[in-house]
């Protein structure tokens, strides 16, 4: 019996001992390192040197945090609004990272007179983020110009007649070069509230005459054109006037339609007898 024990207690030493030996020869595999990584904002497909950046040409790319570029830039919302209507001043590839020599911003030293196309001129248009189409313009864009004024009627008599609204097209297919410092996105500030914007178009230098006259004569609103539209070589000049009657019944007259009432006054002086209309 005992020397059964015996026999028992070798062959479990044995086994301890072959197990102690294989785990020393197979040890356990070491948890793979944990590489750290960082999400910056690069171009989302080529873009040319001269282009305004848009929020679809930016995209954000993961990668290893050693292996990012110096100046590179997080992904985070003030990133983008910084980037959002600067200048390329050298090609970007797609998936590049984006730097900061790789781009002009609005407000930076020469901007504008890196984005103008020889011969134009640079001008800035007051507009509310209504008649800024509410924050869906963005630099590179090409708009319309409308100018919408009341117009005092006069009947000759020197007797009032009244206000008459009117809209026109000042320019055609002008492009955006730059909106306020920083883009508002929605037109409206941190706080909320609506703002006033200010847009900076590119015009010929005549135009920027037009602009400066239309700027005084009524409230001025943006009309976004299509990517695909036709190029506009006449600046608005042959484009018609819209009145208030050709939108609104209540603006026409008796003789034409309307419902207005038709009052006379009658003006004596001495003998002489004056009808007037309205």
């Amino acid at each position: 019996m005992l020397r059964t024990m015996v026999f028992l207690f070798m062959g479990a030493g044995v086994l301890v001992f072959s197990f102690l030996a294989w785990v020393s020869l197979h040890p356990p595999a070491a948890p793979a390192p944990v590489i750290p990584t960082v999400t910056v904002l690069a171009a989302a497909n080529v873009l040319r040197a001269g282009t305004l950046l848009k929020p679809d040409d930016i995209e954000a790319r993961q990668m290893v945090e050693s292996e990012a570029p110096a100046g590179a830039r997080r992904d985070t919302p003030q990133a983008r609004a910084e980037l959002f209507g600067a200048m390329v001043r050298q090609t970007l590839l797609a998936h590049q990272v984006v730097l900061p020599a790789d781009v002009m911003r609005p407000g930076d030293h020469g901007f504008l007179a890196a984005v103008l196309t020889p011969g134009k001129r640079a001008t800035s248009v007051g507009v509310d983020a209504v008649s800024g189409t509410a924050g869906l313009i963005w630099p590179g864009d090409h708009v319309d110009l409308i100018l919408t004024s009341d117009v005092q009627e006069n009947t000759g008599s020197g007797i009032n007649g009244g206000k008459r609204v009117a809209a026109e097209t000042v320019l055609k297919d002008v492009r955006v070069i730059a909106i306020d410092q920083q883009l508002v996105q929605g037109g409206q500030a941190e706080g909320g509230q609506n703002t006033s914007r200010t847009v900076t178009l590119e015009v010929s230098p005549e135009d920027v005459e037009r602009v400066a006259v239309a700027a005084h004569l009524g409230r001025l609103s943006l009309a976004v054109r299509p990517v695909d539209a036709a190029p506009a070589n006449d600046n608005g000049t042959s484009h018609p006037v819209t009145w208030a009657k050709d939108v609104s019944n209540a603006f026409q007259s008796p003789a034409k339609g309307g419902d207005a009432p038709n009052t006379t006054i009658h003006i004596y002086s001495g003998t002489n007898d004056k009808e007037y209309h309205f």
